[in-house]
Order: structure tokens, then sequence, then C-alpha cells
């Protein structure tokens, strides 16, 4: 089951995902659902379309299913996606 402290193992396509903070500041708030994840990126489909959003400079906010908010820092979540899910923390 997925909770804040396990959240960088889970798969994160198909959740919910607000960027909280970003050094490019037209990157803040950008949220939708999580459609695709690359090494580098993550891509989330908002209302204005599919947006492309650097892990590298960004903090996400991520909705888990019991309603929890959790925080983390794009670099920790740099990496080929099915590597990261393999990795023990």
């Amino acid at each position: 089951m997925i909770a804040p402290r396990n959240v960088l193992r889970h798969e994160w396509i198909g959740r919910h995902v607000r960027v909280a903070r970003a050094t490019n500041p037209s990157l803040e708030g950008v949220e939708g659902l999580c459609v695709d994840e690359t090494r580098q990126t993550l891509r989330i489909a908002t209302a204005h379309g599919v947006k492309t959003v650097p892990k590298a400079v960004a903090a996400f906010r991520l909705l888990l299913p019991d309603g929890t908010a959790v925080e983390v820092d794009g670099r920790a979540l740099i990496g080929a996606p099915e590597r990261r899910l393999a990795v023990r923390r």
C-alpha cells in the first residue's frame, strides 16, 4: 500500500500530482493526473493539455488514496522509473 514512507517506491502514473515549488515560476501550480514518467520528467494531464515538468527543478505534491498529501523533491525521483521502483530506501 502506498504511504508517505514508501511513496518513492510506488508508481506515480495515474496519481493526482501538483507542482508545489519550481525554479521556473510558470511550472508552479501545474496539477492534474500523472500520465507518463521518464527518467528526467513527469507528464501531467491538466485542464489545458499535457505539461512536461522536469523532475530536477521541481517539488511535487502527491495525493495518496487516503487523502494525505505528500511533498517530494523531484531530484529524489530522477532515474528510470522501473529502476527507482526496485530500489529499497
